[in-house]
């Protein structure tokens, strides 16, 4: 058997995987910061209220 023919065809998934999942918890950080610094008259026009932010 030859090397080429044994290896992993993608041996990079679970790091892919986890930069992925740490990338959206970012996001989802991030977004929820600026959401909580709106004021509520804002919150509203977006479709929110303060308890869905918090």
């Amino acid at each position: 058997m030859e090397f080429h023919e044994n290896h992993a065809k993608q041996p990079f998934i679970g790091l892919v995987q986890i930069w992925r999942a740490y990338k959206a918890w970012r996001l989802r950080a991030q977004t929820r910061r600026v959401l909580q610094q709106m004021s509520d008259e804002r919150l509203r026009d977006v479709g929110l209220r303060r308890d869905q932010v918090e």
